[in-house]
């Protein structure tokens, strides 16, 4: 027997196999050597019954005292050789997963070089598709070209006026660009509407809801309007004097609806050059589509949309263009489409009649300035995260604040604050917003009264 483990420890040591194939080599020859010992006892058994019928004596054996510790010996190696395994193993799979990393590093490098040594490719536009493989296309440089197209690239996609990039030897579409944008257009789509929610807005509660209808209804619910068989307005038209909250109206709108926005300065879009504005409005519009749903938000309407004039001078002109063009996007709207236009302006009696005509701004919403019930909701709002000491009476102090406007009541926290920061306070007293409605009140006399029609 001890001849056997001694081979089987050997060959494992030799030969770097499983453990459990020796394991079964062992038990095997476990079950021979049982055997033969099983024989030998039946023959001792036989021996010492003819031993003690001739009365001979014979010494005890301890073979079966040495087969168990030659079975834990070998127990105890392969054990041994299992742990040793098994650490093997990890080892070699934590070796793959760093093969796995260097190779997706590898790849990530090789896309690197093979952009690095690419040639660059012509930019074009597609004029007309002759057939299912061949093109008309007008390349950057001016000349035209009949091209075919790459077999990954779809041709359902490729429309006239579509932005193409060819090869730079056989002119071969090999993708299709997005629309050029303006970088003026791309600027205004990152203004950020921010976090603004209808509940910060006070005094407003009846333009709220006719705002909801116009804008927020078509674009959530366009089905109930196909019900009816009515068309939604296109846009809206926020007038009413400074201060009162038209713009932050229009940021409450897009960010309750979670659409994209931009946010257009309408003196911004006049350019001293002819055609330039227009083209402008033309991007401006050609984006919002494309990025649908959108809400365009055009603030000072006034400077591009005032009364068309027989005379004039030549910017004049160039801005009476731009109304043109206006008109023209604003006729080819969908009523159903996803994209709304709301225009904020504290001048409506200088806009052009047929800005305002029904079919291009159909609601026209007055932001008037809050009544007392409004200033004193306006006035808890912008209280709210203000620092006080002891019960502030908000309602003595919305009495002193006849004709002010939203801004005007957010100026009196700020100045009750700063009362409360000059007399080294951290908390604001009643007594610092009665001063502070004093000082805005005095202020405001300073200010010219707007006066104009309600339309």
């Amino acid at each position: 027997m001890l001849k056997y483990i001694h081979y089987i420890i050997n060959h494992i040591h030799s030969k770097r196999s499983s453990p459990l194939h020796y394991l079964h080599q062992v038990i095997n020859r476990r079950n021979i050597v049982s055997t033969r010992q099983s024989n030998i006892f039946t023959l001792n058994i036989n021996i010492s019954r003819r031993q003690s019928f001739y009365g001979i004596q014979t010494p005890i054996s301890d073979q079966s005292t040495m087969t168990d510790l030659e079975r834990q010996h070998a127990l105890k190696l392969y054990k041994e050789k299992l742990l040793d395994s098994r650490e093997w193993e990890s080892k070699l799979k934590a070796l793959r997963l760093d093969i796995k990393k260097l190779q997706k590093d590898f790849d990530c490098t090789e896309e690197n070089i093979k952009a690095l040594q690419s040639v660059g490719q012509i930019i074009g536009e597609v004029l007309k598709q002759l057939d299912d493989e061949r093109f008309i296309v007008k390349a950057s440089s001016g000349p035209r070209y009949v091209v075919g197209c790459r077999s990954k690239v779809d041709k359902a996609v490729l429309k006239q006026g579509t932005r193409v990039a060819l090869d730079m030897t056989t002119l071969t579409i090999m993708r299709m660009l997005p629309r050029e944008v303006d970088p003026l257009v791309y600027n205004m789509s990152l203004e950020d509407p921010g976090q603004v929610s209808f509940g910060g807005i006070g005094g407003l509660n009846e333009q709220i809801r006719e705002l909801r209808e116009v804008i927020g209804l078509p674009l959530k619910n366009p089905e109930l309007f196909q019900r009816v068989g009515i068309k939604p307005p296109k846009g809206v038209l926020l007038y009413g004097p400074p201060g009162t909250g038209k713009t932050l109206l229009a940021r409450a709108v897009a960010s309750s609806l979670e659409t994209n926005f931009l946010k257009v300065v309408s003196s911004a879009i006049v350019d001293k050059y002819i055609g330039e504005s227009a083209r402008l409005i033309r991007e401006m519009f050609g984006y919002a589509k494309e990025h649908a749903p959108c809400i365009i938000f055009m603030d000072e309407i006034d400077a591009i949309g005032g009364r068309r004039f027989s005379e004039g001078t030549s910017a004049d002109r160039e801005i009476q263009r731009t109304l043109m063009e206006l008109l023209n996007q604003l006729d080819g709207f969908d009523y159903l489409g996803k994209t709304k236009i709301i225009m904020a302006t504290n001048r409506p009696d200088t806009l052009d009649p047929a800005l305002l005509r029904a079919g291009r701004i159909d609601r026209k919403i007055e932001i008037s300035l809050p009544n007392e019930v409004g200033r004193l909701e306006i006035m808890k709002i912008h209280a709210a995260g203000v620092v006080t000491e002891g019960v502030i009476d908000f309602e003595s102090v919305v009495k002193m604040s006849d004709g002010l406007n939203g801004a005007d009541l957010r100026n009196i926290v700020t100045e009750a604050g700063l009362f409360a920061i000059k007399d080294y306070r951290d908390a604001v007293k009643q007594d610092d917003f009665n001063k502070a409605v004093r000082k805005v009140a005095e202020s405001k006399k300073l200010e010219g009264k707007l006066e104009y029609q309600k339309l």
